[in-house]
């Protein structure tokens, strides 16, 4: 059943039907899991997604989007862990939903789907989060949950560009190469490549307010 929640234990379940298409009774159920969550009344939500984008489903409206956004993003901040379960082919809200999940589970049939009736590519936020998930779980799951990165995982992320059995004699032959790449654009490029200074200054307001709170467990549980 479209948007149905049941709770099992310190288990939420959720089921998501995306050829069902987005209805305002799939947003409260989203939301509703969230709020379970965020009540500790549940250690992990369970996303049960299937559903290819079906013939004829009404396109939602702007309000109806906005709240499913919203929800999508309770989802991605909840203090609960979020598993989608992905059963079959996924377009849509069923897409968007296990996107939007810390640890996806896939059948060999799913199939991810991007476009719309019309054919054209839906400019959601499934664009964005394809972008940053894209070989990037090792590094996601070491975040998440703690799981070491093995050096292959780190390369294919690019944590590391480059494996050697002798590291020290590569650097001398990297250093070489390097030595004429100093000045103030080489700052610039780097700018550009991981967004404003200010963009970064935003994070890490944030990500300082976290490392305290670690640091403060750490400290009471001494």
């Amino acid at each position: 059943m479209q948007g149905k929640t049941v709770r099992a234990g310190e288990v939420l379940e959720v089921d998501i039907d995306g050829s069902a298409g987005l209805t305002a009774a799939l947003v409260a159920a989203v939301s509703e899991a969230s709020d379970r969550a965020e009540d500790h009344q549940a250690a992990v939500v369970v996303l049960r997604i299937r559903g290819d984008a079906a013939p004829g489903v009404p396109v939602p409206d702007m309000a109806l989007l906005t709240k499913w956004e919203s929800a999508l993003r309770r989802l991605e901040r909840l203090p609960a862990a979020c598993v989608a379960a992905m059963l079959g082919p996924c377009a849509g809200a069923a897409l968007d939903a296990a996107l939007a999940a810390d640890y996806r589970i896939a059948h060999p049939t799913v199939v991810l789907t991007l476009c719309v009736e019309s054919g054209d590519v839906w400019p959601g936020t499934a664009l964005y989060r394809m972008s940053r998930l894209s070989q990037r779980a090792p590094v996601r799951l070491a975040a998440l949950f703690g799981e070491p990165v093995s050096v292959g995982d780190a390369l294919a992320a690019g944590l590391v560009d480059e494996v050697a059995e002798e590291p020290s004699a590569n650097v001398g032959r990297l250093v070489e190469r390097l030595t004429g790449v100093w000045g103030p654009d080489l700052a610039i490029r780097r700018d550009l490549l991981w967004g404003s200074a200010a963009e970064f200054e935003g994070a890490l307001g944030g990500h300082l307010a976290a490392c305290d709170r670690v640091l403060r467990r750490l400290r009471d549980s001494a």
